[in-house]
């Protein structure tokens, strides 16, 4: 209880602080709120029914007395202990009349009385809303004033109750648009969100055969922009192929459940597209048969062709291995077979694995989905550039190579490069390779045509035995359709040529 009610007497200081009164009092929001013409008319009738000068509406807190119209009257509240509408709540729902208020001991010493505002008679009626007495209709006078007839006091009260159903109207009406600006916003948040997530939201009501739906929906089956689709339409664009499926798995979640979940694909589209669907029954009829049901679509083709990617990739891969390990054997078995010591072996053997190894990283790295040539070319003579200065000089266009045609490639320049450190013309601080590609055309169909160049090393002359080097050069490609090798032991240096057809690379 505030220090100022407790000066009032102490059986309307328990109405005025009652908990419940003071609950519908807040809860119309009323108090400090804008002048309102509605209540300004009922203080006007008011204060022509009694004769009075001064007409207020008025609202009880606990520490203050809020007027929500006042006529005759400068001041907008005061403290609910001088109040006489504290009074007036408490004594009940009829008219509470103060004929001379000096006296009435419960007033004589207020500063509504004693003060500049002189009053001497009151006669009001409480205003109560939701069986509550939240303030009173009042009138006063500065003169002393006989008590009004019962008919004008009758007429009061109608006015006070006519206030309250005007706080209960203006209540709900605000209780409405705070209702609406809440849906506004949470159909914009759903908007949002079904938009951010690419989602078109549905009504299905079965016995129409009509859904209400978002206009993504449309699109997404490749119809006219419509928020109303029959569901046959519907049920037409879903590619032939899972019809048949759909329906069922449809027919099947919806007698023995009440949610659906179904993916199919849509016609029209190259590649197709691919649709899932959620859903829920919401209403059914007396026979147990879905009327209503909601739910969403939402386009799930990029995880579809990823999950076919994947799965190419993952048969792509099997592939892979079983060919790197029949070629990895084979690197083994003719490398032993032309090793002169174990060491010899080993060495030979680690630097090819290497070489394949740095292929085969980098198409895993592209999903096998090819290598650039130059990239390709810059790796596998990278660890042969043994100076400050680079001695293997690099030019030709970017072209994307098949796995195959990587793959042999690279092993390729691998034992180029390292004869050419070991016996050639990288022997010499004076000597250098060049490397370099073009594409020609040949019988109308483009080639890649890779060359080797040697110079500044050593004379050079035919070996009397082919090593494996040699024997892996000239066969790396054996499994690129139409592929040749040339290699060449001239004086010079030792020249190779390199051609395979583009027709069968990635582009």
């Amino acid at each position: 209880m505030s220090s100022k009610a407790q000066r009032l007497p102490a059986d309307v200081s328990q109405v005025v602080e009652d908990a419940d009164r003071l609950a519908v009092l807040r809860g119309l929001d009323a108090i400090d709120t804008a002048a309102d013409a509605d209540f300004d008319r009922i203080t006007a009738l008011a204060a022509a029914i009694i004769e009075a000068p001064v007409a207020l509406v008025t609202l009880l807190d606990t520490d203050r007395q809020w007027f929500k119209s006042r006529i005759g009257l400068d001041a907008k509240e005061t403290a609910t202990d001088i109040s006489f509408c504290a009074h007036a709540i408490a004594a009940g729902d009829d008219a509470m009349v103060v004929t001379d208020a000096t006296l009435d001991p419960r007033f004589v010493r207020s500063p509504l009385v004693t003060g500049p505002e002189h009053i001497r008679f009151y006669a009001g009626v409480p205003i109560v809303v939701a069986g509550a007495r939240i303030g009173t209709l009042c009138v006063l006078d500065r003169e002393m004033k006989a008590a009004p007839p019962a008919d004008r006091l009758a007429q009061l009260k109608t006015l006070a109750d006519l206030a309250a159903s005007l706080f209960t109207l203006k209540d709900a009406n605000r209780n409405g648009a705070i209702a609406k600006a809440e849906l506004a916003r949470e159909e914009k948040r759903r908007a949002i969100a079904l938009d951010a997530a690419s989602l078109a939201s549905w009504v299905w009501d079965v016995r129409t055969d009509i859904i209400d739906c978002d206009v993504l929906m449309a699109e997404l089956f490749n119809l006219p922009p419509s928020n109303r689709l029959k569901a046959r339409d519907i049920l037409r664009a879903i590619d032939p192929r899972d019809v048949y499926q759909t329906e069922t798995r449809f027919r099947d979640a919806l007698s023995g459940s009440d949610d659906y979940f179904g993916e199919y694909r849509v016609t029209g589209f190259d590649p197709p597209r691919w649709i899932a669907t959620r859903g829920r029954v919401v209403e059914r009829d007396s026979d147990g048969k879905p009327t209503l049901i909601f739910g969403v679509n939402y386009d799930i083709t990029e995880r579809k062709l990823g999950d076919e990617r994947q799965r190419l990739l993952l048969r792509e891969l099997n592939h892979r291995v079983k060919n790197t390990l029949a070629t990895v054997q084979a690197l083994a078995t003719q490398t032993v077979r032309h090793a002169r010591q174990p060491s010899e072996f080993l060495e030979a053997f680690s630097a090819r694995l290497q070489a394949l190894g740095a292929a085969h990283s980098m198409l895993s790295d592209r999903e096998w989905r090819g290598i650039g040539i130059s990239e390709l070319a810059r790796t596998e003579v990278k660890p042969f550039e043994t100076g400050d200065k680079p001695r293997i000089a690099i030019s030709g266009p970017d072209l994307l190579l098949s796995p195959d045609q990587a793959v042999g490639l690279g092993l390729i320049l691998h034992e180029l490069a390292s004869n050419a450190l070991k016996y050639g013309s990288l022997t010499s601080p004076s000597g250098k390779v060049d490397l370099d590609w073009k594409t020609q055309s040949r019988k109308g169909a483009r080639r890649l045509v890779l060359t080797w160049r040697e110079s500044g090393g050593p004379q050079v002359a035919p070996p009397d035995r082919h090593g494996f080097g040699s024997i892996l050069i000239r066969r790396s490609l054996a499994k690129v359709i139409d592929s040749e090798v040339t290699h060449e032991f001239r004086p010079g240096g030792v020249f190779a040529e390199i051609s395979m057809s583009l027709e069968h690379a990635l582009k």
